[in-house]
């Protein structure tokens, strides 16, 4: 694991259902990210798969068994497996996924937009199924599918071709615009690329106008 900042961990690990015809342009690579918050009171993943599972254990032993939240139903990943070694675990899904969630793995939790989760970290919606989730305390933003590194550093929105009919590339910008407005980004956390930890704020405004 790699530390981004105290409590705020980052890893990777390859996808076992990646193939090349996931690749190019308007696809996403092999190599993913998942992401541990080491919140107060709680113990967060994000998107998790294939964690380190002695150090997992380890800190499931001082902290308390896991919350996993989901960013979009593709992103269920390893939650079936946290569900099943550690008693306890909570997985949450969006309401308007849960149908989708529970084909991959038994969610126990639901939240909607606005919702207050485990340590502090805040939902929000994107692309009607997706969310994207606030961490103030870290003024760090994960995102799963609908934010993506871009080649050489920064964030892009994902390809018009992942859109369902109901948004326009126009108004899904609207959109995450409007959510993100007046959140100080200080980080992102992306799960398909590298995070951005420098100048944030400016590469994620500079995403949405494109």
């Amino acid at each position: 694991m790699r530390e981004l900042r105290p409590g705020l961990w980052r890893w990777t690990a390859r996808h076992p259902d990646w193939t090349p015809e996931e690749g190019g342009p308007e696809g996403w690579d092999p190599e993913v990210a998942s992401y541990l918050y080491e919140a107060p009171g709680a113990l967060v993943l994000f998107d998790p798969l294939s964690p380190s599972w002695d150090d997992l254990d380890d800190r499931v032993a001082h902290l308390g068994p896991p919350n996993v939240l989901i960013t979009i139903f593709w992103h269920t990943r390893s939650a079936d497996e946290i569900l099943d070694r550690y008693a306890g675990t909570r997985v949450f899904a969006h309401e308007n996924a849960l149908p989708e969630v529970r084909k991959r793995v038994a969610a126990t939790d639901t939240f909607a937009a606005g919702d207050a989760l485990p340590g502090g970290v805040e939902a929000m919606t994107a692309r009607d199924r997706e969310a994207l989730f606030w961490l103030p305390d870290q003024a760090a933003l994960v995102a799963g599918d609908v934010l993506l590194g871009r080649a050489g550093g920064g964030v892009r929105v994902c390809p018009d071709s992942w859109l369902s009919e109901k948004f326009t590339p126009e108004g899904l910008r609207d959109e995450l615009r409007a959510a993100l407005l007046d959140r100080p980004v200080e980080l992102i956390l992306l799960t398909h690329g590298e995070p951005v930890v420098e100048n944030a704020r400016e590469a994620l405004d500079e995403a949405l106008a494109s």
